[in-house]
C-alpha cells in the first residue's frame, strides 16, 4: 500500500511541475492575484487523477490484494479469539463437582 501511495504522489509531483512550468510559460492561464499556487495545484489534481487511474491500475489490484488477506486474516483470529472465549465461558458454567466431557 505504502508504495502505491508513493507511486501516486510521485504522478502528482511530475504533474505539479509539468503545470507550473505550463503556466509560467504562459500555456495556461495563471491564477488571479494570490491564488496561482492554488490554480496549479487544482490543474494537477486534475490531470494527475486519470493518468494514476490508468497507469496504476496493476499496482492497485495489487494493493487490494494484499489489503483483503490482512482482512480475512484478522476474521480468522477474531473468530478464534471468539471460539475460545466461549469454551472458557462455558467451563466456568459448569458446576465445579461435574467433570467435562468431550464429544
Amino acid at each position: 500500500m505504502l508504495r502505491y501511495t508513493l507511486m501516486r504522489l510521485g504522478i502528482f509531483a511530475g504533474c505539479f511541475l509539468v503545470v507550473w512550468g505550463l503556466v509560467y510559460a504562459g500555456a495556461f492561464p495563471r491564477g488571479f492575484g494570490d491564488s496561482n499556487l492554488l490554480w496549479v495545484l487544482l490543474l494537477s489534481l486534475v490531470v494527475s487523477a486519470p493518468i494514476s487511474f490508468v497507469v496504476l491500475r496493476k499496482e492497485r489490484d495489487r494493493a487490494s490484494v494484499q489489503v483483503s488477506r490482512r482482512v480475512d486474516r484478522m476474521k480468522a483470529n477474531i473468530e478464534a479469539s471468539r471460539s475460545q472465549e466461549d469454551e472458557v465461558a462455558d467451563e466456568a458454567a459448569q458446576p465445579r463437582g461435574e467433570a467435562r466431557t468431550s464429544s
